[in-house]
């Protein structure tokens, strides 16, 4: 599977995921579900439109790469890039959204940023074996 259907089921995926998973745990902390689960849906629109974003800008660099595939240096590179760029968007949310300091947002996402490394690493590689790489990791075909 590739180009836009690939990224409109792999975003569906992660994301839906994503969402049950933050809402759940915010819940647990004793944010109120409905707070907690329009704070993770807002989330997850701010993480699919940087996940667009990131995975095309990645891509776009992948495919210039002399080697290609996705070695396990790669995914972690993508992972961090990915979950770096969400930091800058989310603390502040959460620190309006649930009327919480600067400080417990960043403490609160430092938690979220641990657990969704390892989620996108994971889901990276879940995703890739069951649907195949995208075509910026395939190896180039010589004429």
């Amino acid at each position: 599977m590739q180009g836009i259907k690939r990224k409109i089921v792999y975003v569906s995926l992660y994301e839906g995921i994503a969402i049950a998973l933050t809402s759940a745990v915010l819940a647990a902390l004793g944010h109120g579900l409905g707070q907690a689960s329009v704070a993770a849906i807002a989330t997850s629109v701010i993480a699919i439109l940087w996940n667009l974003s990131w995975n095309s800008l990645f891509e776009r660099w992948e495919s210039r790469q002399r080697k290609r595939g996705r070695s396990i240096w790669r995914r972690i590179a993508h992972a961090i890039g990915f979950e770096g760029g969400l930091v800058l968007f989310i603390v502040p949310l959460f620190a309006w959204w649930l009327s919480i300091s600067w400080w417990e947002a960043l403490v609160l996402d430092a938690g979220f940023i641990v657990f969704f490394l390892v989620y996108s690493f994971v889901f990276n590689w879940v995703f890739d074996i069951a649907f195949g790489l995208p075509k910026s990791a395939l190896p180039v075909q010589s004429a």
